[in-house]
């Protein structure tokens, strides 16, 4: 009769399975080379042991004259029962912040057979399209979905993320303008990391960015492209029709950084002259993984598609005669195979687009529309609440996010009382706070949020407008 012994407790874990063979059985498995195979590639390189190697390839000036001050060796499971109990330290609060990121329900049909499928998650970008016409497909559907979003007539197979997807669109802006400028205009209302993108990126071109208010930009510098966010990353929904034809009139291009979300119930970019539309797909049931990157899209007019950026996927004929996929039109970064790689791999973003496209897929049009009313009727909510507390809010035109200017109240009344929930707003100074909602929020949320900015005084949830 064999007695098991009992399991030690977490604060006991070193002397877990700690035996000098499985310390070294989880060293080998993780380090790699076995003595042999160290050997061998000292005597390649003519050298008798690993400090030799190490003396003759790196400098004594940047070499740590001591050994590391490390912990005692731990088992393979020792190490996961640690990791386990410093992750139990973490506090998951729930996040209102916005800017281009929001929480997102991951279908689980997407989720096991996508995300976590090695067979989809282990090609970033479809490398021959012969053996790839799944992959290709996901992305013809990723494309024309943005294309029915934006009301543009063409779009690329992703990009890395929004902020540099408005990057690009600068620089393809300044390559096809002809009007001679070298500034471009930057919507202030644009979110924060964009504007901080487009300035890196500007920078050794030569570009000069003015970042300002576009209904008081007078055009009275010349410009070949501006930006404009939308909705604005506070949340307003502007009518930007007077802006891009003014644009125009000075031959300048503009960008319109849209969310696609709010795209199901809002006028298109393309339908209001905008040249190029770009965004992120992050909302599209991509887990938010800390913050990104997530796939953006691209979207331009027809007589720009040898300019776009990234990858195309094309209908084409199989050497039968059969409807084929394959990447088309040769736009930069698409020359994939060994021999003419131009790009990296993970620029696109593919299995994330492929993620987005099949949740669009999922849902459908007329689900992606449920979604958005949903979201806009809980903010709608939140809005006459606040309203209700005698607080203001920046903007009555909003989709999911709203501004709210706090007047006499106190902010760090507000951060504790948000604190206590575990609720994460955005900071736009002293004055006013941002709050978005997404996908996730439930009435209850809504609920709790009142409950912060009541600062404990009563009040009534408001009936749903």
């Amino acid at each position: 009769m064999v007695i098991s012994a009992p399991r030690p407790q977490s604060g006991n874990q070193q002397n877990l399975g700690e035996s000098t063979e499985k310390l070294s059985d989880f060293k080998q498995r993780h380090i790699g080379p076995n003595a042999d195979d160290i050997q061998q590639m000292l005597d390649v390189l003519g050298v008798s042991s690993l400090d030799d190697l190490i003396n003759q390839t790196v400098p004594q000036s940047i070499r740590l004259p001591r050994a590391l001050n490390l912990p005692k060796a731990l088992s393979e499971y020792a190490a996961l029962a640690k990791l386990k109990e410093i992750a139990l330290k973490n506090q998951i609060f729930r996040s209102f912040i916005g800017m281009g990121y929001y929480d997102t329900i991951t279908p689980a049909v997407i989720q096991r057979n996508i995300l976590e499928n090695p067979g989809w998650y282990t090609a970033y970008t479809p490398y021959q399209p012969e053996i790839a016409q799944g992959r290709l497909e996901a992305l013809l559907n990723f494309q024309t979905m943005i294309i029915d979003l934006t009301g543009l007539e063409i779009a690329n197979a992703s990009l890395l993320d929004e902020a540099t997807a408005a990057a690009e669109a600068m620089s393809m802006s300044y390559g096809i303008c002809k009007n001679k400028a070298n500034a471009f205009f930057v919507s202030q209302n644009c979110h924060p990391q964009t504007i901080d993108v487009l300035q890196t990126r500007a920078k050794p071109l030569g570009i000069k960015i003015i970042i300002g208010d576009h209904e008081s930009f007078d055009f009275s510098e010349p410009i070949f492209g501006a930006i404009l966010q939308y909705p604005a990353s506070d949340g307003t929904i502007y009518d930007y029709r007077a802006f891009v034809e003014k644009a125009h009139a000075v031959g300048a291009l503009v960008t319109v950084a849209a969310d696609p979300l709010s795209l199901t119930l809002l006028t298109p970019p393309g339908e209001f002259g905008a040249d190029i539309a770009v965004g992120s797909t992050q909302r599209f049931g991509i887990p938010l993984g800390y913050g990104g990157p997530h796939a953006a899209y691209f979207a331009t007019k027809q007589e720009y598609k040898r300019q776009v950026p990234g990858r195309i996927v094309g209908v084409s004929k199989d050497a039968q005669g059969k409807p084929a996929l394959r990447l088309t039109l040769q736009t930069r970064e698409q020359h994939i195979r060994r021999e003419k790689a131009t790009s990296n791999i993970c620029t696109a973003q593919v299995l994330l687009a492929v993620m987005a496209s099949m949740y669009a897929v999922y849902h459908g049009p007329a689900g992606l529309k449920k979604i958005a009313e949903n979201i806009h009727t809980l903010t709608g909510t939140l809005a006459a609440g606040l309203k209700n507390l005698g607080y203001k809010i920046s903007s009555e035109s909003f989709f999911d996010t709203i501004r709210v200017q706090l007047g006499s109240r106190n902010l760090q009344d507000i951060l504790a009382g948000c604190e206590a929930k575990k609720i994460n707003l955005r900071i736009f100074d002293e004055t006013a706070v941002g709050i978005s909602l997404d996908e996730t929020t439930t009435i209850e949320d809504v609920q709790n949020l009142l409950e912060i900015f009541a600062l404990g005084d009563e009040f009534t949830l408001p009936t749903p407008p």
